[in-house]
């Protein structure tokens, strides 16, 4: 996030756009809720009428995979009529003629109204409310990214906050709502295939040459490491004959289980490290019992750059060991002793060294409410909100041409539904904590949201089993009936096993991200017999 949690509380505008913010994270849900409630303006931009769209000033339901078009009609408009900030754009922004030329030739409202089946009138009404109450915060989650254009979609939001000035100041920005716990912090560590830790680049000559020397090794890679999505895939060919896995359970969360399994079978050694097992851990040839997050101490980072302390409240129950104690045994194995390994000598000896976004985050620092980053010496306080004044760190913030594109497979009369996933408010991914927890009492088993209407074409009750199948696989769920699901979309989650959605989610990636298209698949549907 460009900006903080806390200033939910002051802030008069939120747009909110491919996010259930309400189930995938209730928290926030609940500040932005508050908000709205004291007078802030909201927009809904979603597929699915979910529940935040019952406080939305306007919601638009847009179809799935049409959010580039979308955001190009409400910025035709507001270049068209000259409601965009001239000044924060001139001062502040590079690459603007070239991109007002594009939009305004190519996503005119009526067009975009076409692509994502929003009337044009709604389209000029989200720009109209965008221009006249300023700044606005803008919120994204999976809907956004996953996607195989996803990287696309997120440079969209961009263009618009930048074209509207919403950045470098209280209650605006770009703010993704992290899908992970500490996800942002695993980023932040170098747990990236094209960085250092503090996003340094690996082909950075300097950079690289600093971490040679701060490791003591020599010949550091200036080529990026390969993503989830490759490596499997090189698994059957024995490109890549080992996998090491931590924290992940790949056979129940990435698209086409059925594939994922035939390359997890096809490894010669996987290595598991988990709390508990999982689908993947039936593959693996060793498995470590690693502690949980209250087995030790350590940081959290949260979604806002805020880096807070965990500290150690039970002892990792038989042999369970934490992480870090794991890979460092492992590596004194191999020859290489490693001096830094605990949180504290993480922190304190290499990133505050290494990674200058960091340098001011010494561990006796992150106490109470934490220290957000960038925080660069230890004087600094940390950062609220990112691009002070307009101030970018590339220098000057780029307009970056976009283009609309269908998602990778579309409906047709062997398939005709738009199957989406998501998460549920009870579960939490693939169940591995949330079903030993006692929330299967509240939710035991999966469902495919239908529309009414589809439901009376094919003569299916609520509570009624469906068959659901798409090119990959087929599961058999129960149906559920709701109005939030427009006609012509199924929507499920990947929380069960047996209803899993990934049986039929489609391993098509974004080509700069690699992030699964987890949001649009073609599926076909009928009453279980």
């Amino acid at each position: 996030m460009t900006n903080s949690f806390g200033e939910f509380e002051k802030a008069k505008m939120f747009l909110c756009i491919g996010t259930n913010m309400t189930e995938a994270h209730p928290v926030a849900s609940t500040f932005l809720k508050n908000a709205v409630e004291r007078g802030a303006r909201l927009i809904v931009v979603d597929p699915r009428r979910q529940p935040l769209a019952e406080y939305a000033d306007i919601f638009a339901q847009i179809k799935v995979g049409s959010d580039i078009a979308f955001l190009g009609g409400v910025m035709h408009v507001l270049l068209k009529e000259g409601l965009y900030d001239r000044r924060f754009v001139e001062e502040n922004c590079t690459g603007f003629e070239e991109f007002r030329d594009h939009i305004l030739g190519n996503y005119p409202p009526e067009k975009a109204s076409r692509i994502s089946g929003v009337d044009e009138d709604k389209i000029r009404d989200v720009a109209y409310l965008l221009s006249s109450v300023r700044p606005c915060m803008v919120c994204y989650t999976l809907g956004i990214t996953e996607h195989t254009c996803g990287r696309n979609n997120v440079v969209s939001v961009a263009n618009l906050q930048m074209l509207l000035g919403n950045m470098g100041m209280e209650c605006a920005g770009v703010n993704p709502l992290r899908g992970q716990n500490n996800v942002q912090g695993a980023c932040d560590m170098g747990a990236l295939p094209n960085v250092y830790p503090g996003y340094q680049q690996v082909n950075d000559t300097a950079a690289r040459e600093k971490f040679e020397k701060a490791w003591g090794v020599e010949n550091l890679s200036d080529k990026p490491g390969i993503m989830i999505p490759a490596m499997l895939e090189a698994l059957p060919g024995k490109k890549i004959r080992a996998l090491y896995i931590f924290g992940e359970n790949l056979a129940n969360s990435e698209p086409d289980i059925a594939h994922v399994e035939h390359c997890l079978g096809s490894a010669e050694f996987i290595v598991c490290n988990d709390i508990f097992p999982t689908e993947t851990t039936r593959f693996a040839h060793v498995v470590f019992p690693a502690a949980a997050w209250s087995e030790d101490d350590g940081t959290f980072t949260s979604s806002e750059r805020r880096v807070s302390r965990v500290r150690k409240v039970s002892s990792p129950p038989g042999q369970a060991k934490p992480n870090w104690w794991i890979f460092k045994e492992i590596a004194r194995r191999m020859g290489s002793t490693w001096e830094s390994a605990s949180g504290q000598e993480i922190w304190d000896n290499e990133i505050s060294v290494l990674a200058p976004s960091m340098a001011g985050i010494k561990y006796s620092r992150i106490e109470g409410d934490g220290l957000q980053w960038p925080c660069p010496n230890v004087e600094h306080p940390g950062t609220p909100f990112l691009h002070r004044d307009g101030k970018f760190t590339h220098g000057k913030g780029i307009f970056t041409i976009t283009d609309w594109t269908p998602p990778a497979e579309v409906t047709d009369r062997e398939y005709p539904f738009v199957l989406s996933t998501g998460r549920r408010l009870f579960h939490y991914h693939t169940r591995t904590q949330t079903s030993r927890s006692g929330m299967d009492a509240i939710l035991s088993e999966e469902t495919a949201d239908i529309s009414p209407k589809d439901a009376q074409r094919l003569k299916i009750l609520d509570g009624d089993y469906v068959r659901l199948w798409s090119r990959r696989g087929e599961v058999t769920v129960k149906a559920r009936l709701t109005e939030e699901v427009p006609p012509g979309m199924v929507w499920m989650a990947f929380h069960f096993r047996e209803g899993c959605a990934n049986w039929l989610t489609n391993p098509a990636f974004d080509p700069i991200t690699q992030t699964a298209e987890y949001k649009a698949c073609a599926v076909n549907m009928e009453k279980k017999a």
